[in-house]
């Protein structure tokens, strides 16, 4: 078939150049350049060859073309193409030929949206049965406020045991019926030491007792070695405090704020050459700082200081002598024993501290004994609150029996109650739930000026006096100068002044009246 092909092909080139051989009138030219032109042109049998080959190259093309179609029905052929270009559609004629139809373009992939990384979530608690609502910080107790307590009196009588002071068979009817009903009276309240002197020391110092201090110090002694302890205490014996021993009235100066002892009967305050009424001669650097002949002063001294609030020191330390201060012997012959001996002298000094300035300013007058009487029918060695085995006393030979509550029997210097006068406090009122000592009363009149404890009143097992003992429902009502009511009792007080001739022989010297004129202090 394709020869005869060929042939017909063969016989158009013949034709067509026979015709093209013979020149025409219209194509006249030069015979050589026509030579030239038709030169180009290949003989007709080359061309016959040439058009053989190619005709061949199409036939073997076009059977491996046609075995590759007919097995495009029986296999898929799978071709990777890249994504088109997002344009319109074009349309397109479709070739006759069976051809294998090329695969649709794969679609454009679609964004795929930003999904945030998810935050670590926290390892969950184990599950309770319901979750607690959500609750608001707890509140703090409310601060209890100290009444502004600006002028302290204490008052230290001698031994006098509780029943004698303030019992109903009392026989010192101005203590314990005409004072008290003027303020409150702390029941429970006990000594620290077995003598005056080791309890007027644990007053203004917080220092348990020595050997010495507990007999009344016979003979004076410096304290040996006298280290302090990590407690606080002075270690050692004798009855010399040594320079670094820690007082309140040092603490005082440091504070700037002033304090003196007025000693009934003092001569020479800084001396330490026979028994003394006040402690201060044995804490050496009160006696070697200069402030002695300044601060241990004459009773007589307080009258004037009285007149005048700015005169009038933060602590007065007041201490009759031994025929107003009581105790189980009188002082001698005829004279009262007991509280009956103090009567007298606190109805004078009592009166005119409540008239004075200083009082009405923000005063306490604070009244107790160093003791309870230690031999006789009525001794009582007991002790509460805290009752520390003092480091520089021999341990008992006998293991105390225990006893329940805070009362102990032994160890102290018994039972002796606590009287504080003052606007901050009830008239008439009995506090018998708390437990105090002398530690406690040392402890308060620390928080007062907001001084840090000494001693044993450092114990976490002692408290100061709190609103249960400043119980007064309102603190304005202070006393008034005179021509009120309050003044009209110190008149009355002043009345039963007693002539020099019922005084002491001590007193003697200096009447009563002499001492505190009431009508100047006011």
């Amino acid at each position: 078939m394709w020869t005869q092909d060929v042939h017909n092909c063969v016989t158009a080139w013949g034709e067509t150049e026979a015709s093209v051989s013979t020149p025409t009138d219209d194509q006249s030219r030069d015979e050589t350049g026509g030579e030239q032109e038709r030169n180009w042109m290949p003989s007709p049998p080359a061309m016959a060859v040439a058009i053989l080959a190619m005709l061949g190259f199409g036939v073997l093309l076009g059977s491996a073309t046609s075995q590759i179609a007919q097995s495009a029905g029986a296999r898929s052929i799978l071709l990777e193409v890249s994504a088109p270009p997002a344009q319109e559609p074009v349309a397109t004629e479709t070739a006759a030929a069976p051809t294998a139809a090329a695969p649709p373009p794969l679609p454009a992939p679609a964004a795929l949206p930003v999904v945030p990384e998810p935050l670590p979530v926290p390892a969950e608690e184990p599950a309770t049965e319901a979750a607690p609502p959500p609750t608001l910080p707890p509140e703090l107790p409310e601060v209890e406020t100290l009444p502004p307590v600006k002028h302290v009196f204490l008052i230290v009588l001698g031994e006098n045991g509780y029943e004698e002071s303030f019992g109903e068979a009392s026989p010192a009817p101005y203590l314990a019926q005409t004072l008290r009903e003027k303020g409150e009276l702390l029941s429970n309240y006990y000594a620290v030491a077995p003598s005056r002197l080791a309890n007027q020391i644990a007053l203004l110092s917080g220092q348990g007792p020595t050997v010495e201090t507990a007999a009344g110090c016979p003979t004076y002694a410096d304290i040996v070695p006298g280290t302090l302890s990590t407690a606080g205490q002075v270690e050692g014996v004798g009855c010399g405090y040594p320079d670094t021993t820690p007082t309140l009235p040092a603490q005082l100066l440091e504070k700037k704020l002033t304090w003196k002892a007025y000693v009934e009967d003092v001569v020479d305050g800084c001396s330490r050459e026979e028994p003394q009424q006040s402690p201060l001669p044995y804490f050496r650097a009160i006696v070697e700082s200069g402030e002695c002949a300044k601060t241990d002063v004459g009773f007589e001294a307080l009258a004037a200081d009285l007149k005048t609030a700015t005169k009038t020191p933060a602590l007065s330390y007041i201490v009759p002598n031994a025929c107003h201060r009581g105790g189980e012997l009188p002082c001698e012959e005829g004279k009262p024993a007991g509280p009956l001996a103090a009567e007298e002298f606190l109805q004078e000094v009592v009166p005119a501290v409540e008239a004075s300035p200083a009082y009405r300013e923000g005063g306490l007058i604070a009244i107790t004994s160093a003791l309870a009487p230690q031999v006789g029918p009525k001794a009582d060695a007991s002790s509460c609150c805290l009752a520390p085995e003092y480091p520089n006393l021999p341990a008992p030979a006998e293991e105390p029996t225990a006893v329940p509550g805070p009362v102990k029997p032994a160890g102290g210097g018994g039972r002796v109650g606590l009287l504080l006068i003052s606007p901050f406090v009830a008239p008439g009122s009995s506090n018998e739930s708390g437990y105090y000592n002398h530690y406690s009363l040392l402890r308060s009149i620390e928080e007062l000026f907001e001084l840090e404890p000494l001693g044993y009143a450092a114990e976490p097992a002692l408290t100061g006096f709190d609103a249960s003992v400043y119980n007064a429902e309102e603190t304005a009502a202070l006393p008034q100068p005179a021509g009120s009511s309050s003044s009209a009792s110190c008149r009355d007080c002043a009345s039963r002044t007693p002539s020099a001739d019922q005084s002491s022989p001590s007193s003697s010297k200096k009447p009563w009246r002499a001492i505190f004129d009431l009508k100047a202090i006011r």
